[in-house]
């Protein structure tokens, strides 16, 4: 077992960033012209970083599966960004983000990445605005802010409820210009199909064109991954169907260690399942918990009632109602963190309180919010002595104005107006922490390999914060790695351009043919999706929303027999010198079948509960997460050694000079 070197700075917290950003050493100009940088995935963390190195001068080429870097995953956050601009007077500083961050987290993220994270935080608003991204704005012409869990300042900078998708048009008008200068190469409908190293550094990439099905090489003097996370293990998430894990899992296949496999965001506020015919979850954002209540019956025959249909939530008495969140939590209240929200829901409803057919949900409702801001509107209309319909109306108008997208998503899914009628929510997996092992410079265990975004094992810990995702793709994106990367390139200005017709490129595109060859080689008897829907099954049931030893036991011999299985007997129509849809699902579900077995291993290991990982065996006599700071308080990074089940762990251990250690309490 090895101990593995973080690279963080010396020297006090506050400084080491900056002090390191003056001891790195730089790329001139003029040597930048002749060094070529391969980005894989153009979702925030990646288009920032290629717009930002084409701009420094590097040689860029982006890959992306989608039609276009526009349609990224990115593209799907809704609620907002997180930056200490302390805009709202109310006490909100880089310290206080980076304590947040730490504590939401479980204490298992690394204090000086976290630092500064919350340190280069306003600059992405400035960044942003000055791209034109349509911030929400205050009556005084002023960037407006809101909360979202486990925060008690407003610090979350947000566009309605598509603040992904306006900073994602904000990173590829940056790409444009890059790609109109041809200092960007875009690769668009392509897949990264496995990592190629020269000399033990990452060189390049086997790429394959998903319209042609043509197998193409790519070299470079340093490779990114941006590529997201890997939530699609669950089949039901909250991802993008085509979300996978195939560019890490590859880097990982040659020598980057895969951190923390097992830390996964389970999110409160999701659309819940309706049926088997389902391919995908809806979420409904955090922001909605600013205004939302949350809560459920408190009585058994309410619940019930609910259920069947016999009875309707509007019709239920304030007294009647248990708000759970407000009862358990009386600081936080609906703006506890998510891994929280997440099992105390999961509590109510394993009880026997939820209320929808499948006793699977809990409300979220808005009618106090809507009286509330109906009120103030008349006030501030002048209106004297508004009667209710006139209160209702004017609320609903202030609620569209802030959720208005959200609402409108919701009734088309659902077909219940949710300005009438309590939404239902339920958790559902959404983001992941988990991912590639990646030092202070974001550099793997592979020399030249470097992961971005949600793609790397993150700053998160065992439970991302809301509105931190895209706070870290592009703190990550637009202000980390250009500098890193450089003191890397330093060493290869004379290298000169990296030769694809080299024994390294041509193993490694034998490599990629034979696996397609064996996908295609199938009995044929089941689907690809008959395989991701049994995987998803045995995730979610074992290790899901709470784990414990027997069946995460379990867990890692189904899911090795089911790999077995869908080796001998899957089936993929088509060709591989063409189009084929389902070769590429059946790549991407490969890749689960490996990682799922290594995620339920990493979960067995660590005999604790933090953040989103939750043993039942671990667990304080109030249902909270029981840590283990004693044995555990490291980062689980695993080396590919063949069979998941051989994964050799190393550890990285997490210390913490700036920040006392103590158990998560929002009461």
């Amino acid at each position: 077992m090895g101990i593995l070197d973080s690279k963080i700075p010396s020297g006090p917290l506050a400084d080491k960033w900056t002090k390191h950003k003056n001891d790195i050493n730089l790329v001139n100009p003029a040597n930048k012209r002749n060094i070529d940088i391969i980005v894989v995935g153009t979702g925030l963390a990646g288009g920032a970083a290629a717009a930002t190195l084409a701009e420094l001068g590097y040689n860029v080429k982006t890959f992306c599966y989608q039609d276009s870097p526009r349609r990224a995953h990115s593209i799907a956050a809704q609620g907002g960004i997180n930056a200490a601009k302390n805009y709202q007077g109310d006490g909100d500083s880089n310290y206080r983000l980076f304590y947040d961050t730490i504590k939401g987290g479980d204490y298992r993220s690394r204090e000086a990445n976290v630092y500064r994270l919350a340190e280069v935080s306003g600059n992405i608003i400035d960044q942003c605005v000055a791209q034109g991204v349509p911030f929400a704005r205050e009556y005084g012409g002023m960037l407006d802010n809101r909360s979202f869990g486990g925060v008690l300042v407003s610090r979350t900078f947000y566009a309605k409820g598509q603040t992904g998708q306006q900073l994602l048009l904000g990173a590829y008008s940056a790409m444009n210009r890059q790609i109109n200068r041809g200092k960007i190469q875009a690769f668009n409908r392509h897949e990264m199909m496995d990592l190629v190293l020269v000399d033990g550094k990452a060189r390049g990439i086997i790429a394959r064109d998903l319209v042609s099905g043509e197998i193409e090489r790519h070299s470079a003097h340093a490779v990114v991954l941006a590529t997201g996370g890997y939530g699609n293990v669950f089949f039901l998430s909250t991802n993008a169907m085509g979300s996978n894990v195939m560019a890490a899992w590859r880097a990982h296949r040659k020598g980057a260690f895969f951190a923390n496999p097992c830390f996964t965001q389970i999110h409160p506020t999701c659309i819940p399942v309706s049926g088997d015919h389902q391919s995908k979850l809806t979420l409904m954002s955090e922001s909605l918990r600013n205004d939302g209540r949350i809560w459920v019956p408190k009585k058994m025959e309410d619940a019930i009632a609910i259920r069947e249909g016999k009875k309707k939530p509007t019709e239920l008495a304030e007294e009647d109602r248990d708000y759970y969140l407000e009862r358990r939590y009386p600081a936080f209240g609906n703006l506890v963190p998510r891994d929280v929200a997440s099992r105390a829901a999961k509590e109510r409803c394993d009880a026997g309180f939820g209320v929808n057919k499948t006793g699977e949900a809990v409300f979220l409702d808005f009618a106090s919010a809507i009286e509330r801001y109906g009120k103030e509107k008349a006030l501030t209309s002048g209106l004297k002595d508004p009667d209710k319909a006139t209160i209702t109306k004017l609320g609903e108008e202030v609620v569209e104005a802030k959720y208005g997208n959200l609402f409108q998503m919701y009734e088309k899914i659902v077909d219940q107006n949710p300005y009438k009628t309590p939404m239902m929510i339920y958790p559902a997996v959404h983001y992941t922490m988990g991912g590639l092992w990646v030092d202070y410079n974001l550099q793997t265990t592979i020399p030249g390999c470097y992961s971005a975004g949600e793609a790397n094992f993150s700053d998160h810990g065992a439970n991302r914060l809301g509105a931190s995702a895209l706070m870290q793709g592009l703190a990550d994106g637009y202000f980390v790695l250009p500098y890193t990367i450089g003191d890397y390139l330093s060493k290869d200005i004379r290298t000169g351009k990296i030769p694809t017709d080299s024994p390294e490129f041509d193993e490694a595109e034998k490599q990629v043919r034979d696996r397609m060859e064996k996908l295609m080689s199938g009995s044929g008897i089941h689907s690809v999706d008959y395989y991701h829907k049994k995987l998803g099954k045995i995730m979610w049931n074992k290790c899901g929303m709470a784990r414990n030893e027997k069946e995460l036991k379990e867990a890692i011999k189904e899911i090795s027999d089911l790999r077995k299985d869908f080796w001998e007997n899957v089936k993929i129509p088509g060709s591989i010198e063409s189009k084929n849809q389902e070769l590429e699902k059946a790549g991407r579900v490969a890749d689960f079948l490996e990682l799922g077995e290594l995620f339920a291993k990493d979960a067995l290991h660590r005999n604790e509960s933090c953040g989103g990982h939750f043993r039942e065996e671990y667990q304080t006599e109030e249902g909270e997460a029981l840590r283990d700071d004693e044995n555990f308080k490291y980062v689980a990074a695993w080396e590919y050694k063949g069979e998941p089940k051989d994964a050799e762990l190393h550890k990285e251990d997490l210390v913490y000079e700036n920040i006392e250690l103590k158990t998560r309490s929002y009461k």
